[in-house]
């Protein structure tokens, strides 16, 4: 177990490397560059902007400018934000709490609502309810998140009115109400919008796939002989249907985790939601090459981060896998 997750770290090397020199890339053929705030500022004279270019190394060859950002991004030093002139490196951190606390909540409840509708839905196959929770996973599969982030917040915080205080039903924007004292009613009442949109996102996926898994396992020869021994249907199902058919589920999981992510990004933008999504957007509209590369860079390493893990599990679920 131990050499397998070693082996993994190690293999995960060279992708890492390959994204880091892809974000690179990238952020270095946006036009603009990382001087651009001060190009355009009549007061900051050309020996003014050669100084600054020499001082950050945006002098020198890309080669050696990549070389020496990868080596001061595992030194811990990834450069300070133009903006707040913060490190970079602690501007993302105090927001990855945030988004994983609204991914994490939003992915657990998903889970726990379509693995049991998905089950349902191929034991009962054909019925009102296959045929009604098969409609809204097409549903959550085709509609685009930041419309149904901007109808939630309609609904929910403006037409909707709270019938004890006559304001909002729920709270359109922010993680807590800013000025009022701790509490976790209103932290749960600020995450009810977006994790909902979140899970609709993640449902339709869940439920077609647990769907399938469980009618491709109920068909099985296995299944049969079960219910030939005379097994109840609760046992067959959970002891012997359910493990099988949720194979397929950990590792599509795995792979809807940079989604996820990418999700967070337009939700977190709608809903003001302090994360690393809505960081990522502002350092976009304000040039803040610094958080913009370290954004991509952290969530390419919680993405391979989180398919390791989603490896192990599947190993630990599936006996045919072995760690050696």
């Amino acid at each position: 177990m131990t050499n397998y997750i070693i082996r993994r770290i190690i293999q995960a090397i060279p992708l890492l490397l390959v994204i880091s020199l892809t974000v690179f890339v990238l952020m270095n053929l946006i036009p603009g560059g990382p001087l651009a705030a001060y190009e355009n500022n009549p007061n900051i004279s050309a020996e003014d902007l050669m100084r600054l270019k020499k001082e950050l190394g945006l002098d020198a060859p890309i080669h050696e400018r990549y070389v020496n950002w990868l080596f001061a991004v595992i030194r811990g030093d990834w450069g300070i934000s133009e903006v707040t002139r913060r490190p970079a490196l602690i501007e993302i951190s105090e927001k990855i709490p945030n988004t994983l606390y609204l991914s994490f909540t939003a992915f657990i409840l998903a889970l726990l609502i379509s693995i049991p509708i998905g089950v349902f839905s191929a034991i009962r196959q054909y019925s009102w309810f296959d045929h009604l929770m098969t409609t809204i996973a097409f549903i959550g599969q085709a509609m685009p998140i930041f419309w149904f982030g901007l109808i939630v917040i309609i609904i929910f915080n403006v037409t909707l009115k709270s019938p004890d205080t006559g304001g909002p039903l729920l709270p359109g924007g922010g993680m807590f109400t800013i000025g009022a004292p701790f509490s976790f009613e209103d932290r749960l009442r600020h995450l009810i919008l977006p994790a909902s949109v979140l899970v609709f996102f993640s449902l339709g996926h869940h439920i077609r796939y647990m769907r399938a898994g469980m009618l491709d396992v109920l068909h099985q020869d296995y299944i049969r002989t079960a219910y030939a021994k005379g097994l109840h249907e609760r046992a067959v199902l959970v002891k012997h249907a359910f493990k099988n058919a949720v194979q397929p589920l950990v590792t599509i999981i795995g792979l809807e985790i940079p989604g996820l992510f990418a999700g967070a990004v337009i939700t977190e933008t709608i809903f003001s939601w302090p994360g690393m999504g809505r960081l990522f957007f502002n350092s976009i509209e304000r040039g803040d090459y610094a958080v913009m590369m370290g954004v991509l860079m952290m969530s390419a390493t919680l993405i391979v981060l989180f398919g390791l893990i989603t490896d192990i599990v599947y190993a630990f679920l599936d006996p045919r896998i072995r760690f050696d």
